[in-house]
């Protein structure tokens, strides 16, 4: 693995820094305590290449790697994790699960649209019932004639109520059988086809979570993607490329709330002199950067995987638990430096510490990833 950062990814780097600089952060705060998911800002974000990273330009995307991939996460999330949040699950998610699985038609169709954010993407897996047990889900798809008729609900899904195009795994088999789901692409506007309720949600709080609703929602075997019964390997792959995104989202909150500890406890003086120079606070940094250093390594080398076109399954999933470990330990390190003002609105890093501990929760929990890393070192 080559660890020298690419020119096109320093470019990128600073590309996304200065957007979320400008357009980001002055409305983080206001975003947060309104719950405003600000729509307008993708679309801006989408004539930038960064709603479309890893789709080929003959779809109209950017076509850059995984490593530039990362880096646009990081950045977003070092000043806010739920526009992060957002970006990478239309981008490995919904977008990345056309891009993989679906056929050329599919791909002409809606690529061009989700990579320039003319239309946002969810995705739907998890059920109010069925979280990280997706073998006995209860949304099923029957075929009738050339259509498929779906009923069920989804919920934690990001975009629910405002994503214009949703890739939907159904069960189209009977509960806990072999090959028993099957992914379809549904519009906004399809009747039958509603979003539900909107989550009141702790951190993450400008990324919309809600859920999406199916009743006798009729959809064309066209939007099928791939054989019937393919549904749960898709979405594991597909997860495989989320975990990676968990990771530099992570990777991001926890940079963004060390490096605002680090500029607090060189500015912070007690006893005369900075709160950095005591123990107790320099070895809490020096922890810090050394996780933090580790868990980049990590999701690098996943990167590197994925982009080589190797099995990322363990590596991935390694970098998704370790990193968002680290960004919930980071985050709760960064609000102990700042004492008494680490607990107020007033600094940032009370947002990182409630926006971290999604990290270790959504698509796929911490114990989730124990079970495919120990399945993984097992074989």
């Amino acid at each position: 693995m080559n660890f020298e950062t690419s020119e096109i990814t320093l470019q990128v780097a600073q590309t996304t820094r200065d957007f979320a600089q400008q357009y980001i952060k002055p409305h983080v705060m206001e975003w947060d305590e309104s719950q405003h998911f600000p729509t307008e800002i993708f679309k801006q974000m989408g004539t930038l290449g960064l709603m479309g990273v890893l789709v080929p330009e003959q779809y109209g995307g950017a076509s850059l790697s995984y490593f530039e991939y990362k880096t646009i996460i990081e950045e977003i999330a070092k000043v806010d994790g739920s526009i992060g949040l957002s970006v990478a699950a239309h981008n490995s998610l919904c977008t990345g699960h056309i891009l993989t699985f679906g056929n050329e038609e599919q791909k002409q169709k809606y690529l061009p649209k989700l990579a320039t954010a003319e239309w946002l993407g969810a995705w739907g897996l998890t059920e109010p019932n069925t979280g990280s047990d997706a073998g006995n889900m209860k949304c099923t798809a029957v075929k009738e004639g050339d259509n498929w008729k779906i009923n069920g609900t989804k919920n934690w899904i990001t975009h629910g109520r405002s994503g214009d195009v949703a890739v939907v795994i159904c069960r189209t088999g009977e509960p806990r059988a072999k090959n028993n789901a099957t992914a379809f692409i549904v519009e906004r506007g399809t009747k039958g086809f509603s979003g539900g309720k909107k989550e009141n949600k702790l951190g993450m709080r400008a990324s919309e979570t809600a859920e999406m609703i199916f009743e006798d929602c009729i959809v064309p075997d066209s939007n099928r993607m791939g054989e019937v019964g393919q549904g749960f390997y898709q979405a594991m792959k597909v997860l495989d490329g989320g975990r990676i995104s968990i990771a530099s989202l992570s990777l991001g909150i926890a940079k963004g709330a060390y490096e605002a500890a680090l500029h607090y406890a060189q500015e912070r003086h007690q006893f005369d002199k900075p709160i950095a120079s005591f123990q107790g606070i320099s070895f809490k940094l020096a922890d810090m950067a050394t996780e933090i250093q580790a868990a980049d390594l990590l999701t690098s080398e996943a990167c590197d995987l994925k982009n080589r076109g190797e099995n990322v399954t363990k590596t991935a999933a390694m970098a998704k638990y370790y990193a968002s470990e680290v960004a919930v330990k980071v985050a709760n390190d960064a609000v102990q430096i700042f004492g008494g003002y680490g607990y107020t609105k007033d600094f940032p890093v009370e947002k990182f510490y409630r926006d971290a501990k999604l990290c270790t929760i959504g698509e796929g929990t911490s114990e989730i990833q124990k079970l495919v890393i120990s399945r993984e070192v097992l074989k």
